[in-house]
């Protein structure tokens, strides 16, 4: 791994104590240009997470707590009538940002969810025939709560599929927990992450990442792990071209912090869970015995005969 991304995750670790992996997955989707999504119970670190990442990245950080009442306007932003100009003006809403918290999305309608993952998609917003491009780098780091249903609306499928990876934090081990409290003791942590690196910079490194190289054998391996998530005799729904799509994005970044400039069939199997697994829907038997998507995915990849494959550096 480079020194710079190094230095970057360094910042981040100050604070976000024991979550090693979990601090790099998701350097690894803003690298890839994608978004994340954590399931997680409230107070895990996930706002801290996105907080650190903007520091050390030298990002605009924005946060939106979504519920019940949350209307797309408040996401979008809206138009408002200038009497100076005599003309309506745009008011930008949060996403008009570089690293945006979407907290508790699954609390807010769908009509909302909606408006937020069109922005997601298309990297604009489109208010009273207005277009207007979100700056750049763009980030969606989303949460959702999987503890009580209670004013709560899932994400559907289609929606699902936008967010590159799912992730989940959980609890700190013992000792991470004990070092955590002896920090945060008598100063915020957040307050020494220093920006490592700038706008522009990071974009390079996305650019360099999108030029890592991948062969016909790998692509085949990833249409072949695809094509057997929707044979799969547990699956509802399998993996969507989309989601392909995803999983090679995602296995460059795994390839270039690994400081590679080739995609192996070990990335693919390294971060095909963490794409793809929230991308596979259980058919109803399969949810009913408890089989979790995890399980699926890690089955789809035991059944993929895996590609031998030379490549020349």
């Amino acid at each position: 791994m480079e020194k710079r991304t190094e230095k970057i995750l360094d910042e981040v670790k100050k604070v976000i104590v024991g979550k090693d992996e979990t601090v790099k997955k998701v350097f690894m989707a803003i690298l890839a240009r994608g978004h994340v999504l954590l399931e997680d119970v409230p107070g895990v670190g996930k706002t801290t997470l996105a907080l650190s990442f903007g520091r050390a990245l030298g990002l605009d950080c924005k946060r939106i707590q979504f519920n019940s009442d949350t209307l797309p306007s408040d996401v979008t932003g809206f138009s408002v009538y200038d009497k100076e100009s005599g003309s309506f003006k745009y008011q930008p809403g949060p996403v008009m940002t570089n690293l945006l918290l979407a907290d508790e999305i699954n609390r807010t309608s769908s009509k909302t969810q909606g408006a937020l993952l069109e922005v997601m998609e298309e990297k604009q917003v489109t208010v009273d025939s207005v277009t207007h491009r979100l700056p750049e780098p763009f980030t969606v780091l989303a949460t959702q709560n999987p503890v009580g249903s209670a004013g709560t609306q899932l994400l559907p499928p289609s929606q699902l599929d936008r967010f590159m990876i799912k992730l989940s934090m959980g609890y700190p081990s013992f000792e991470s927990h004990v070092d955590m409290l002896m920090n945060r003791h008598s100063e915020n942590p957040l307050d020494k992450v220093e920006c490592v690196i700038s706008k522009q910079e990071l974009i390079g490194l996305s650019n360099e990442v999108s030029e890592v190289f991948i062969s016909k054998p790998v692509y085949e391996y990833v249409t072949a792990l695809a094509e057997a998530s929707r044979r799969h005799g547990q699956v509802e729904l399998g993996i969507s071209p989309r989601g392909a799509l995803a999983l090679c994005a995602y296995a460059k970044a795994q390839a270039y912090v690994s400081e590679r400039t080739f995609v192996t069939p070990e990335d693919i199997c390294e971060v095909f869970s963490s794409v793809c697994a929230h991308r596979i829907i259980p058919d109803r038997k399969a949810r009913i015995s408890g089989v979790s998507r995890e399980d699926i995915a890690s089955e789809i990849v035991r059944s993929v005969p895996f590609p031998k494959i030379t490549v020349e550096a």
